[in-house]
């Protein structure tokens, strides 16, 4: 009590994740060095600048009387754009609102044709450049559809076909109005469907199914109806809700249907309005960057305008509109709700999901965006730092039994390092082996990456997904003696790095028995000591091989070695159930008549 750290009544102290003492010390006007000697009276030691845990700052905050709360990155951010003048959740006069196009996202199990749906629907042909034909990104078509002798629009949303991209499925189902669940005809539902329809009910979003591969001789829809029915989706010609429509997506059967059924689903559960006058609001759904273009983001606008020129910050990057393009690649002039569009200009690709406005002017974005940045450093920088206390000071000196593999992870797009990052801290691993990230981020393989991986007191690995290095940085990892990784296809790259987790599991060994043999008789030696001769009653005896002595199914003597072992006058390497022996037992004299000679091997057991 002595350093002069003023003590709360219960007031409460707002803190952002990652905040250092002397922003608490800030906020209660007190002296940032009396807080560090606070912590040090604790058992901790905490630097003014530091960022600190959650736990440090409410264990401070106790301590002082004071009730700390962390702000959650949410109402943070609120209150940084509130700072600015900007309401997210301003509610929007009736006048201004009018009706926009249905957001669909396309979900389903891997292999049952989303993908060659929506080939069908854009009648573009997507799958063909993807590795394996699996869909490793999200991307955002719009689509125009006569529907009741009106032109009617449509945003698709094409969401990753693996269990591995599951973060990037309920982000998908965030910003969606109504999902497509594709099941396969000839397959039925499968794990990933009921995954799949599991993210569209916590989104609490309307499903239309569409069952497709109906053109398959094999095919069964009506087995698929019965199926989903489990679920809680009845088909609308049993009684229930839920529109199917027969599809075939090669030869272009029932799409118009299916179009047809997702207009009239939104139409009848869904009001779709939203203003198309203020500053653009909306997410970004994927970020790349490009060699000639620079940062290009998928953004999905859902409130207002966004125009060529216009000023935006989406997460921790800001920019200036430079071009606007639609799915084929055409410049747009400006874009309104459920308009999804390529955005270039930024000066970092956002992370998939990251909220995107516009605002006033550069100077504002660029506040946001740096304020943005600085906190979300701190909140990894206090995440990443261990609590070190002066108890715990010697174990984390021992902790270097502990076995951990590095990482860092570069992809081409955003949302699939997100996605790979949460498929790979989802593993199934044991606790003695700890997965780290040091470093993430979107675009090749760069010189920085191979100086933080060299300069890591451990051994780090840098997974470079569907990007490369140059020579020179390849020639630097050599030099430097860092492993870099390449791969196309997410599920190779979590199979890999799961089979190298548990190569660095300290191996486990079990008991295998060899052979017993029975003591007939013993003859004494000067030079050697006691030779048991013996007859083998299971298995074999091999030399060199550990043994245990049993008396009356009581073991004697443990840890022992058959040191030598003869047939009559011969050295023998093993001698197999039913022939006689004699052997010696390294350094240990005491055998009777009668004893029996267990022997087995230690084998590394096959971790499961």
């Amino acid at each position: 009590m002595s350093s002069g750290a003023p003590r709360g009544q219960g007031q409460v102290v707002r803190l952002s994740r990652g905040a250092s003492l002397s922003d608490f010390a800030d906020k209660i006007n007190a002296n940032p060095g009396s807080l560090v000697q606070e912590m040090f009276n604790l058992g901790e030691m905490v630097t003014a600048t530091q960022s600190c845990s959650d736990e440090t700052l409410q264990l401070l905050g106790v301590h002082l009387g004071f009730e700390v709360q962390i702000v959650s990155p949410e109402d943070e951010d609120r209150e940084l754009l509130a700072q600015f003048n900007i309401d997210l959740d301003a509610e929007v006069a009736e006048e201004r609102l009018v009706s926009r196009a249905p957001v669909v996202t396309v979900m389903g199990h891997v292999d049952h044709g989303k993908t060659k749906l929506l080939d069908a629907i854009r009648k573009a042909n997507v799958v063909a450049g993807e590795a394996g034909g699996i869909t490793q990104h999200i991307g955002a078509y719009q689509v125009h559809v006569p529907h009741e002798g009106v032109d009617r629009a449509v945003t698709f949303i094409d969401t990753p076909g693996h269990e591995a991209f599951t973060a990037m499925r309920a982000r998908g189902a965030q910003v969606t109005d109504v999902v497509i669940l594709v099941v396969a005809a000839d397959d039925g539902v499968m794990p990933q469907t009921i995954e799949a329809l599991n993210h569209a009910k916590a989104a609490d979003v309307p499903i239309v199914v569409a069952v497709n591969k109906v053109d398959k001789p094999e095919a069964n829809p009506d087995k698929v109806r019965q199926q989903l029915t489990e679920y809680g989706l009845v088909a609308e010609e049993y009684g229930g809700d839920t529109m199917f429509v027969n599809v075939a997506a090669k030869p272009g059967i029932g799409i118009e249907e299916l179009l047809e059924a997702v207009l009239l689903t939104a139409d009848a559960s869904l009001e779709l309005t939203a203003p198309i006058d203020g500053p653009a609001q909306g997410v970004a759904i994927e970020a790349h960057l490009d060699k000639g273009r620079g940062a290009v983001a998928t953004v999905l606008v859902q409130k207002g305008t966004l125009r060529a020129g216009d000023s935006i910050v989406a997460g921790g990057a800001h920019g200036r509109v430079r071009a606007m393009l639609d799915e084929n690649g055409n410049q747009v002039a400006e874009a309104g709700p459920a308009r999804p569009v390529m955005v270039l200009g930024l000066t970092a690709p956002p992370g998939a999901g990251d909220t995107f406005l516009a605002a006033a002017d550069d100077r504002t974005v660029r506040q946001i965006a740096e304020q943005r940045q600085a906190r979300r450093r701190a909140a990894a920088f206090a995440n990443s730092r261990g609590r070190a206390t002066l108890e715990t000071l010697m174990e984390q000196l021992k902790e270097g039994e502990k076995t951990s593999l590095n990482l860092i992870l570069k992809g081409d797009v955003s949302g699939s390092v997100e996605a790979l990052e949460d498929a790979l801290f989802n593993l199934d691993i044991p606790e003695e082996v700890q997965l780290k990230v040091l470093d993430r981020g979107v675009g090749a393989i760069t010189e920085s990456n191979v100086m933080l991986a060299s300069a890591s007191s451990e051994p780090v690995t840098i997974i470079g997904f569907n990007v490369r290095a140059s020579n020179k940085v390849r020639e630097m990892a050599d030099r430097e003696g860092v492993e870099i990784r390449y791969y196309t296809v997410i599920y190779q790259a979590i199979e890999e790095i799961e089979a190298a987790l548990k190569g660095l599991l300290k191996p486990e060994y079990e008991e295998v028995e060899l052979g017993s043999a029975e003591i007939r008789d013993v003859f004494r030696s000067s030079k050697i000591g006691n030779i048991s001769g013996c007859i083998v009653r299971s298995g074999i005896i091999r030399r060199n091989a550990k043994a245990r002595l049993l008396r009356d199914g009581t073991v004697v003597a443990d840890n022992l070695t058959i040191t030598s072992l003869k047939r009559f006058k011969d050295d023998a390497t093993e001698v197999r159930e039913g022939f006689e022996c004699g052997l010696t037992l390294g350094g240990y004299n005491n055998v009777q008549v009668g004893d029996v000679i267990e022997t087995f091997e230690m084998r590394e057991k096959v971790r499961a």
